[in-house]
């Protein structure tokens, strides 16, 4: 069943957030003129009385459900709690009400995290029960991975067409920057850019530089969620992904270079690593709704790059 999204109505939970507002362009771009974006402290998803008021006032043919407590390796071993919590209750509640109010079709962002850390490389969907996730994240991605459970309950006793995605980790322009909670690349830019204010000779990075990962530039991971959304109806959960891995090491020598930075890499190797190795297997999502991701690494670290340096260039 091919969803339209111009003739339907969207709410987009985190809609103002960094995945939020590239999957709210990509809408447009398909048409959709009636988009909701709730916005934090005047709705909050933890709350089962904000959400449910939100979907009567609303009544939404469509929800991308984007909203998450997240941050990196730093974060999630300060807040593990916190992190369980917040996306639990935000994706409980959400699912509830959808089902309540008979939602069209409701479009869930899962987690990378929620794979088992020593899953096969590539990691394929159905590797995602075969172990316990990399230790430093676990909260964050059995809370997600608990929302899968839920989305596949929900349509088999009730008939909600839930569908869930699993995208890797994503970078691009209108990324986190903050040291405190950002993700690798944008923690590397920021770095590299002060190194480069300062005039410093050297950047501490976190590890010893030999975990790997995968990432998607942002803009292809909006359209593999809205493509998703047109096109994809069943249960089986699927990786949004790029289909490469580079280590931690290799990333940083390219980031450098791009950045025209000279210094020394420093590896603390006292800071956590994180899960050993990330890659995603992409077939699910080609076979199922057409997705391949477009934009070369280099070409998405370029444009990443010139977005910060625009934005922190006095």
């Amino acid at each position: 069943m091919t969803l339209e999204i111009a003739k339907s109505k969207v709410l987009v939970t985190g809609g103002s957030g960094f995945l939020g507002t590239h999957i709210v362009e990509e809408l447009k771009r398909h048409g959709a003129v009636d988009i909701v974006i709730p916005e934090y402290p005047a709705v909050d998803l933890r709350k089962q009385a904000a959400v449910r008021k939100m979907f009567e006032e609303e009544k939404p043919d469509l929800v991308i459900h984007l909203a998450a407590s997240v941050g990196g390796i730093g974060a999630n071993q300060a807040s593990p709690g916190t992190f369980f919590y917040d996306n639990m209750a935000m994706g409980l509640h959400l699912l509830e009400e959808a089902r309540r109010h008979e939602t069209k079709k409701v479009v869930v962002a899962g987690t990378i995290c929620a794979y088992p850390k020593f899953a096969p490389i590539p990691f394929r969907e159905v590797d995602l029960w075969n172990g316990y996730p990399e230790e430093t994240n676990a909260p964050y991605g059995i809370a997600k991975k608990a929302l899968l459970v839920m989305a596949q309950a929900y349509r088999q006793e009730f008939g909600c067409n839930f569908v869930m995605l699993f995208p890797v980790n994503l970078y691009g322009p209108r990324d986190n920057f903050d040291l405190q909670t950002s993700h690798v690349i944008p923690a590397m830019i920021r770095k590299f850019h002060e190194a480069q204010q300062r005039g410093d000779s050297q950047v501490t990075l976190w590890g010893d530089g030999t975990p790997t990962r995968e990432f998607l530039f942002v803009e292809d991971a909006a359209r593999g969620f809205v493509l998703a959304a047109e096109r994809y109806d069943d249960p089986d959960p699927v990786n949004l992904g790029a289909g490469f891995e580079i280590s931690m090491k290799e990333l940083a020598e390219k980031i450098a270079l791009l950045m025209d930075y000279h210094g020394t890499l420093n590896w603390d190797v006292s800071k956590p690593n994180g899960q050993p190795r990330r890659m995603l297997d992409t077939t699910r999502a080609k076979e199922r709704f057409g997705f391949q991701a477009q934009v070369g690494f280099e070409e998405g670290l370029r444009r990443t790059i010139a977005w910060f340096r625009g934005k922190n260039s006095g």
